[in-house]
């Protein structure tokens, strides 16, 4: 199996796992801080763990100069993407969560182009506009615009992953440890807030932990092999599995353009998959 390949299977692995992600948030009630606190340094428990079983934790002391980025990394993809992705889709509703969040492959078309000379086509131009089309009709219900500030959270969660993923990319530490070193920063960041809310040990944070930890390290290990803006496209589907999930456990409806955005966003992620991992 050739690199390629080997990223986009990885690719997909996250796209079921983060399909999950929005119910398991929406269906918590303790304060979004303290959930994602939580959730975090649990993840980086598990982590860790895995890190000292692989002996992977030697090249923290083999490169410490990496460990500047990772902290960057654990700041805007863990400690404020999340906070705001926690916050926002506990404002809306799980399936607006998963769709909207989307949006993050717009940011990574332009952040890969940008920061790290990915190149970018004229059918991922044109995938990014399903998407910009599909979020739109998933935001207005297909009628005027309705500023909301959980939406409006959900949209910029992505702007902070992608800038993470964007500083983890260049990263000289292995897919694990960043993943390691990100849920550790980023929990640790946070504890400011949690000292003022208290932990959250509860079955539905301790889940998210484990779901954080799964994504992320099949996540790092996916755009170490292609293109970050490819990695985030194929993940575009997700709110299809959170959907089913959310309307048999939550009770959410789906409306028409509930269904004809994710459409648009699912079209645009079949035109970028099959795409090679090129640079400029």
């Amino acid at each position: 199996m050739n690199t390629e390949t080997e990223g986009t299977l990885l690719a997909f692995l996250v796209l079921l796992a983060l399909g999950l992600e929005p119910v398991v948030i929406k269906a918590s009630s303790v304060n979004p801080f303290a959930f994602v606190a939580t959730a975090s340094l649990f993840a980086s428990c598990l982590l860790w763990k895995v890190l000292f079983a692989t002996e992977r934790a030697e090249e923290i002391k083999e490169k410490p100069g990496e460990l500047k980025k990772t902290f960057l990394t654990g700041l805007f993809a863990t400690a404020i993407a999340y906070s705001l992705f926690t916050y926002g889709t506990r404002l809306s509703t799980a399936i607006n969560s998963a769709i909207l969040t989307r949006f993050e492959v717009f940011y990574s078309f332009l952040i890969g182009w940008l920061f790290l000379r990915e190149r970018v086509t004229s059918r991922g131009v044109l995938s990014a506009v399903a998407l910009v089309v599909g979020v739109f009709l998933v935001v207005t219900g297909g009628k005027g615009v309705e500023v909301r500030t959980g939406d409006i959270l959900l949209l910029l969660t992505p702007l902070f992953w992608q800038i993470g993923h964007a500083i983890a990319k260049r990263t000289d530490y292995s897919p694990l440890t960043i993943a390691t070193l990100r849920n550790t920063f980023g929990g640790l960041l946070l504890l400011p807030l949690v000292f003022e809310t208290r932990f959250a040990f509860t079955p539905l944070a301790l889940a998210e932990g484990v779901i954080i930890a799964l994504t992320q390290s099949l996540w790092y290990y996916s755009i170490a092999r292609i293109n970050l803006s490819k990695a985030t496209a194929i993940l575009t589907p997700a709110p299809a599995v959170t959907m089913a999930v959310a309307i048999v456990f939550l009770g959410e409806k789906v409306g028409v353009y509930h269904l004809i955005g994710f459409l648009l966003v699912a079209v645009g992620t079949l035109m970028i998959a099959f795409e090679e991992s090129k640079r400029r």
